[in-house]
């Protein structure tokens, strides 16, 4: 899915910095500007990356500066920058269950992965070369909250809707009701395959019904092109197709790897980074067993890797 990189203008003081091509830590921003002040909406995945954002939304912030940053969640690409945000007057916000996971450990499990000698650092270390993860220094929120937060920036009204646990265990949704548009985080991916790494797969659908619920006439994803409802109910589409296949498999008595293998997935042959049906349907199979062990996100990348190697044999 081609698009271009740089900031995009949502009308109604809401911006996006776009990261092609979405994949993997090519994650999206937003901009909402208020009157004297900006929210940022995530940074980015390494120190580079997200100079370059905050430098081309520097004409918007001249005379808004931003003063609070939310953070969607815990995956690093949407926080590894915050500390080139961080400072005097400057609040971040996640929701608690997101914070938890936002510690030095995080950072350094990222920094390991391309050094593995297995299966996931073979399929790292192509990724891992877009990115320089020196230099990153943990930077949580310093306001976090449950449920749901509304904020008031510069007279303009921002909700901030936790719809997680879902993609991770605190999925947050901003929405901007005046403009009506809504950051979705992971919640959403456009271009690419969507990705339950906590789940269940039913909160993501959850979520999504969530998101269609807010009628937004834009929707920015947390990966890939600006969308509108559209794009929601493509990824909510994918994710019944896996839930009800996988379901059905896990009741006929097939192994995990037997369901992954089978289940026919051409519908969403226009979906980048299909490994992640691996991770998808182990999700599926922890649901519907309580007693079977929940998988980590070493195993679950081993899983997504196993099975993008094996495609490219």
């Amino acid at each position: 899915m081609t698009y271009e990189k740089g900031p995009y203008d949502l009308d109604g003081g809401c911006f996006a910095w776009l990261l092609p091509d979405g994949g993997w830590g090519m994650s999206n921003t937003g901009l909402i500007r208020g009157d004297g002040e900006s929210l940022l909406v995530d940074t980015l995945y390494d120190l580079a990356h997200t100079r370059e954002m905050l430098a081309a939304y520097a004409p918007l912030t001249a005379g808004h500066p931003i003063r609070t940053l939310v953070n969607t969640h815990s995956d690093g690409d949407h926080w590894f920058g915050n500390q080139l945000v961080a400072g005097d007057g400057v609040q971040i916000i996640a929701s608690a269950a997101a914070a938890a996971s936002m510690t030095q450990h995080s950072v350094d499990e990222m920094i390991a992965l391309p050094h593995r000698h297995d299966q996931v650092g073979e399929f790292i270390r192509p990724i891992a070369a877009h990115f320089d993860l020196d230099g990153i220094v943990p930077t949580p929120p310093t306001r976090t909250f449950s449920g749901r937060l509304d904020l008031d920036i510069g007279g303009r009204e921002v909700r901030l809707i936790e719809v997680g646990p879902a993609h991770t265990d605190g999925d947050v949704l901003v929405h901007v009701p005046e403009a009506e548009v809504v950051y979705t985080g992971d919640i959403v991916f456009i271009g690419g395959a969507p990705l339950v790494w906590t789940g269940p797969l039913s909160a993501c659908i959850a979520a999504c019904d969530r998101i269609l619920a807010l009628e937004p006439a834009v929707v920015v994803p947390g990966h890939g092109p600006v969308t509108d409802g559209a794009g929601v109910r493509r990824v909510r589409d994918y994710l019944e197709h896996v839930a009800t296949e996988a379901t059905a498999r896990f009741a006929a008595g097939l192994t995990v790897e037997e369901a992954i293998d089978s289940i026919d997935m051409t519908p969403f042959d226009d979906m980048s980074e299909r490994g992640r049906i691996a991770a998808n349907v182990l999700n599926v199979y922890e649901e519907l067993d309580a007693a079977r062990p929940r998988a980590g996100r070493l195993e679950q990348f081993s899983r997504i890797a196993a099975f993008e190697l094996g495609a490219r044999a």
